[in-house]
């Protein structure tokens, strides 16, 4: 399912985007929350009738539907020489209401869950459509913290405090009624701190509001820190920066944990003037309903109905107050989810096309840069002839591997800069989907997932069977490698392949491209980490193996690219020799130099 791409969607429209799947448990909730009440609202009344009508002797005043059920039974003195009666009946209503309030929890966790489950699904598939620059613009740990504890603040508020809102409303409506008919000046006195709670929690809401983003933010950064940290356990352990990481992480975890400190004691402030204000009303009924009481205006059966119908408006007031401030960080939260969804979706151009990708690749007077920055390619204009082997060869941030993101589309060209094609076809007009497919990509640093050396091989094609992923390891030249593991193909490779070497890691890389069977190859310095050996006999098994597939060679080793049909040489953005290894050798150039410089560092070492 696509989310709405034109343009940010309101905090409802996304709570109700979320909600769809979860509205008829909620309802169901909301009804278990209705009869809950009804069967509370019913037991201070009994109270009343016994008071005053059973013990006492005043005339038998009680809702209709009461008085009804009294005279069933054979009316007040029936009930005076029958106390059980009364006894079960209230046993029997806090009967119904523990099954009310069974149903009303039970459909409330449904809610809670399935709303949760859609949200976490429709996050994790829209993170999968978003584009690579969306991806290398936001931090990890802070798109893990939107999608986890952010998740869980908007859980919680929709699935508890806007029940307890339906609740409080109920509540409010059923109370207030039968107070108001019991005495209706000592009613006011308990409506008057309503909206002074309800004001005062709304202008706290809006001071508190900015305090909670803050924290979100702060949480953010701690969560990147950490997940760096654990991601690369390797550099920290190799280079002994515990300490420095250790510092780090403290610093940040004391920057957090201050702002939250500093927020806490607002939240204190706030939630103990409340509190203040509710038992200041509770105390102010209880002496004005004595008064009321001892000058005969109200019955003690009355007064006792009223205490306890007040005691059950008490505490949801009071949590109105909370329920706003919960509103604040909630309304954060669905911001930073928002931020996510709204992203706008990766998208082809109508009419994409399927062209047949084994044909001439034509980078055309290709421009390109990252964001506001400098341009990375100038005017780079080469044409890759379909089925060869060609190699390009370039210093540190020379544009490299931007030209293979532009070919596969992590990144598009912008419009008036150049195009890139395949078969005379415009990548950007070739389905992305279909284009990736068919561009295996083999990158210097692969990333290995936590599964089995068998199923990071197979991940291309779930069909494939052994003996074919064997094959790709072959030519890999790394079948002998997994075989020594003590259970070989199924040993379980750790969290980004720690558990193997740089080599072993490149070359499981190289076997999984292999059995993508993509009529375009990719491997951009992929053979950084292996022995010239190796490289020598991988090219030799690639040459091999991979006819009729076009295969561009990145790599800083001349020795990797100089059996290629081309070698393209790229210095600072631009295009500076294209040739044969004889023919640049031939000439004055970039290409010669390193290429004698690598050798004699070869002969010197």
């Amino acid at each position: 399912m696509k989310t709405r791409q034109n343009g940010k969607m309101s905090r409802v429209q996304l709570i109700f985007l979320f909600l769809r799947g979860s509205k008829r448990y909620y309802l169901l909730a909301i009804l278990g929350s209705l009869f809950v009440t009804l069967t509370e609202m019913i037991t201070p009344q009994i109270i009343k009738l016994t008071v005053d009508s059973v013990i006492g002797s005043e005339p038998l005043r009680v809702p209709g539907f009461l008085a009804a059920l009294v005279d069933a039974v054979g009316g007040v003195e029936a009930l005076k020489g029958n106390l059980l009666w009364i006894a079960a009946a209230v046993v029997l209503i806090a009967a119904l209401t523990a099954v009310f309030r069974f149903v009303n929890l039970l459909e409330t966790a449904r809610a809670s869950e399935t709303f949760v489950c859609r949200i976490r699904n429709l996050l994790f598939a829209h993170i999968q459509r978003l584009p690579f620059a969306w991806h290398m613009k936001n931090q990890t740990g802070d798109i893990i913290q939107r999608c986890t504890s952010d998740v869980d603040t908007v859980r919680n508020f929709v699935t508890d405090q806007f029940m307890n809102v339906v609740r409080i409303s109920i509540l409010l409506v059923l109370s207030l009624s039968f107070m108001i008919s019991m005495n209706l000046r000592l009613s006011v006195v308990a409506m008057v701190s309503i909206p002074v709670i309800f004001t005062y929690s709304m202008i706290f809401q809006r001071k508190i509001s900015d305090r909670f983003t803050k924290c979100d933010e702060s949480e953010g950064v701690l969560s990147t820190i950490a997940q760096e940290n654990l991601t690369g356990v390797r550099v920290v352990r190799a280079f002994g920066r515990e300490k420095y990481e250790k510092d780090r992480f403290e610093k940040q975890n004391n920057v957090y944990t201050n702002l939250w400190m500093r927020l806490c004691k607002v939240l204190a402030i706030f939630w103990g003037t409340g509190d203040f204000v509710s038992l200041l009303q509770v105390m102010l009924i209880i002496v004005l309903g004595s008064v009321l009481s001892v000058q005969g205006e109200m019955t003690a059966g009355e007064f006792i109905a009223f205490i306890s119908y007040n005691s059950m408006l008490t505490w949801p007031v009071r949590q109105l107050g909370r329920v706003i401030a919960d509103m604040s960080k909630a309304s954060v939260s669905i911001d930073r989810i928002n931020y996510i969804m709204s992203s706008p979706e990766e998208e082809d151009r109508p009419g994409a096309l399927e062209p047949d990708l084994r044909q001439d690749i034509v980078f055309d007077h290709v421009t390109f840069a990252y964001d506001d920055n400098p341009p990375v390619l100038k005017d780079v204009s080469f044409t890759i002839p379909a089925g060869s082997t060609f190699a390009i060869l370039g210093s540190t941030s020379s544009g490299k591997s931007t030209l293979m993101y532009l070919l596969n589309r992590l990144y598009e060209v912008p419009e008036g800069c150049g195009t890139v094609s395949i078969g005379g076809v415009d990548v950007r007009d070739i389905r992305a989907d279909y284009l990736r497919r068919g561009v295996g990509m083999c990158l210097q640093e692969p990333f290995l997932f936590s599964r089995t050396i068998r199923e990071n091989i197979g991940i291309t094609a779930r069909d494939m069977d052994m003996g074919e992923i064997r094959r790709a390891a072959s030519i890999a030249c790394v079948d002998e490698a997994i075989s020594d593991f003590a259970h070989g193909y199924d040993t379980v490779v750790g969290e980004r392949g720690v558990t193997l070497s740089g080599g072993q890691k490149q070359r499981t890389a190289i076997a999984r491209m292999l059995t993508q069977r993509a009529p375009i190859m990719v491997f951009d310095d992929s053979l950084s980490a292996v022995d010239a050996e190796t490289d020598l006999k991988i090219r030799t098994q690639l040459k091999t193996h991979l006819g009729g597939s076009t295969v561009i060679l990145i790599s800083h080793r001349v020795t990797t690219l100089m059996s290629a049909d081309c070698i393209l040489v790229l210095d600072k953005g631009r295009v500076q020799q294209m040739g044969t290894h004889e023919e640049l050798m031939a000439q004055e150039g970039i290409y010669r130099h390193i290429f004698n410089m690598q050798m004699s560092s070869e002969v010197t070492a």
